[in-house]
């Protein structure tokens, strides 16, 4: 059965996150819709993009990946579509995926089109996604996309001796997500000790493999599933308890040996 996934930032309260399901269900009942997460901060493409990071390879390969944050809901919103490495997308041409992956080929992303009565958000979704589901090719879907948008992602400030990281995401456990890869990491560390700190309190200097690496309610820094750098508090809140929030620099001091 053909899988969906779907990350947006319509939250559980209202009926949009049903109506855009009902709509792609109506064009074709059989599929598995996953729902990623529906409560990402309100148009907030960044975070978006790292959720997407963060679970689009433990999917099948054919997977349609659907993402619907920071809709726009103007005469000229487009929606896209185009295949990446095995996996389908679909979602608003504002920059999302070009947050998502750096080697997107532009000339590879095509336009939704559909009739005029399904014209809106949830009707061309739904439309892109029939259409992929019943393995039509993506160049079928519609016409080339004249222009796609990008977006800079803020990226940490590096020196020889020191990263400057970004909070980029919380979780529902107020876990706090860097913007700070593994691999990055231990490109930029060398070998050397390290220092990460965050407001007035003692620096964290051991990257642990598990909260529990760590006594019960002190902090602890680890690389999640995604890979990224995490900063939390075992069996507590890191952002409340630490007093962090999203946006916030944290740094990452090298010292040598």
């Amino acid at each position: 059965m053909q899988i969906v996934t779907i990350i947006s930032d319509f939250g559980s309260r209202d009926h949009y996150s049903s109506l855009l399901k009902g709509s792609i269900l109506n064009l074709n009942s059989d599929l598995n819709i996953v729902d990623i997460t529906h409560e990402c901060d309100t148009h907030d493409i960044r975070q978006a993009a790292y959720l997407l990071k963060a679970i689009h390879k433990t999917f099948p390969k054919g997977t349609i990946h659907v993402v619907a944050v920071n809709n726009y809901y103007d005469p000229n919103f487009e929606i896209i579509s185009f295949e990446y490495k095995g996996n389908y997308y679909i979602g608003p041409n504002n920059g999302v995926f070009s947050l998502s992956f750096d080697s997107i080929n532009e000339d590879d992303v095509y336009k939704v089109l559909t009739d005029e009565e399904s014209n809106d958000l949830f009707g061309l979704i739904a439309h892109g996604v029939s259409l992929i589901s019943q393995k039509m090719s993506i160049t079928e879907v519609g016409p080339p996309l004249n222009n796609f948008e990008k977006k800079l992602d803020i990226q940490p400030v590096i020196t020889n001796d020191e990263i400057r990281a970004t909070i980029v995401h919380i979780d529902k456990f107020e876990n706090v997500i860097l913007n700070v890869h593994r691999e990055f990491f231990e490109h930029i560390k060398k070998n050397r000790k390290f220092e990460i700190f965050f407001k007035y309190y003692n620096p964290i200097t051991e990257i642990s493999n598990v909260y529990s690496d760590v006594p019960v309610g002190e902090a602890v820094c680890l690389f999640n599933s995604a890979h990224y750098l995490e900063i939390a508090i075992n069996m507590g809140k890191a952002a409340s308890q630490l007093d962090l929030a999203k946006d916030e620099t944290i740094q990452i001091r090298f010292v040598n040996s």
